[in-house]
């Protein structure tokens, strides 16, 4: 009798063990079930932008991928510059040092009449990050436009076309002077690298707007004195232009949330900055100080991971497209001659206003 109740204590010791198991097991799986959902909720919900690029091609590979570009446009097969300037990063390690035009020639015969870019480039993993990081610089700055131009008898017409609809920072006829200080050393409040492009040239000088667009900044600030930024309307390219002229740094009538066009009149080119106290010429050098910032996600608009390119090659390139501008006597102010819009622009700036024709 003694033996069967122990027995009996084995037996049910054992079955208490047996559902303790099942049961720690079943825990155990619903953890790492509860795991792999955070982990996988998580993974769904991280955002992954961009956060870094290194924007050099030079004047010659912008300007031989651009003439591709418009020269194909319309055809059965468009080579976008943005795809030919990838294709040719992933070639040259994203070192443009020793690019050559022979080498986009090449691209051109091995595409034969059929093939894109894309095509050559389905293994390449670097593709896809240099179309998204170049589109974000580029996709503003060539496409079909409506222009405002003269007609030859002294009136003016509309020209509808495709290629560099967007300007020089500087209005046509007004000297100006840059090198490719990108990256330089400053010095002014605290050591940092020199993120944008001064172009000098005269106080005064009309600076009309690279792109269209929305001011999303202006005023003083102690770095760049008087400034002003436009962000695209496609919210990829922030351009900031800065040192602006002292007393009257803007063009009339703009404020935070004005919208405007790529070539109309926005400031005046100054000194202003490198002090604490407003509207001081803080600067030894008239110049404009041009910068682009792409954004992948707002958070980096203003945070650490801050995007800005090196736009020596750029300005160069919009040199080919500089906006005309006359001056208005009684108030002193420029304004634009030959209007533009494209279907990028908001519904209501889809129109050309002409002003009168510069006299000869």
């Amino acid at each position: 009798m003694k033996m069967l109740k122990e027995r009996l204590l084995v037996l049910a010791f054992c079955l208490f063990m047996i559902v303790c198991c099942a049961a720690g097991v079943n825990l155990t799986q619903n953890a790492s079930d509860t795991a792999a959902n955070t982990a996988q909720t998580d993974a769904g919900t991280t955002e992954k932008y961009i956060k870094w690029v290194d924007f050099s091609p030079d004047y010659n590979a912008l300007c031989d991928t651009m003439q591709l570009d418009i020269s194909t446009y319309g055809t059965e097969r468009h080579l976008s510059w943005i795809d030919t300037l990838s294709f040719l990063a992933c070639k040259n390690g994203g070192h443009w040092e020793n690019y050559k035009r022979s080498q986009l020639d090449k691209l051109v015969e091995a595409l034969g009449e059929d093939l894109q870019p894309d095509d050559l480039m389905k293994t390449n993993s670097y593709y896809a990050f240099y179309k998204e990081a170049y589109g974000a610089v580029l996709s503003g700055l060539l496409g079909e436009y409506t222009k405002a131009a003269p007609d030859g008898n002294g009136g003016i017409k509309a020209v509808e076309g495709y290629g560099l609809k967007a300007y020089s920072p500087i209005a046509e006829g007004f000297w100006y002077s840059h090198y490719d200080d990108y990256g330089v050393s400053r010095s002014y409040g605290y050591k940092r690298q020199h993120l944008g492009n001064d172009l000098m040239g005269s106080i005064g000088t009309p600076i009309v707007a690279v792109e269209g667009g929305t001011v999303e900044a202006m005023g003083w600030n102690r770095y760049g004195g008087w400034r002003i930024a436009i962000r695209s309307f496609d919210g990829k390219r922030s351009y900031y232009y800065a040192h602006l002229r002292r007393n009257k740094p803007y063009a009339s009538g703009l404020e935070i949330g004005s919208k405007v066009k790529a070539g109309d009149v926005i400031g005046y080119l100054g000194m202003t900055g490198y002090s604490t106290e407003e509207n001081v010429n803080g600067m030894n050098v008239p110049h404009l100080h041009l910068g682009m910032q792409l954004v992948f996600n707002e958070v980096q608009k203003e945070g650490t991971n801050q995007i800005w390119i090196d736009m020596y090659a750029l300005v160069e390139l919009l040199n080919k497209n500089k906006a005309t501008v006359i001056k208005d006597e009684e108030s002193g102010e420029y304004k634009r001659v030959y209007d533009i819009f494209d279907l990028s622009y908001p519904h209501e700036m889809r129109h050309l206003t002409t002003v009168a024709a510069p006299e000869n």
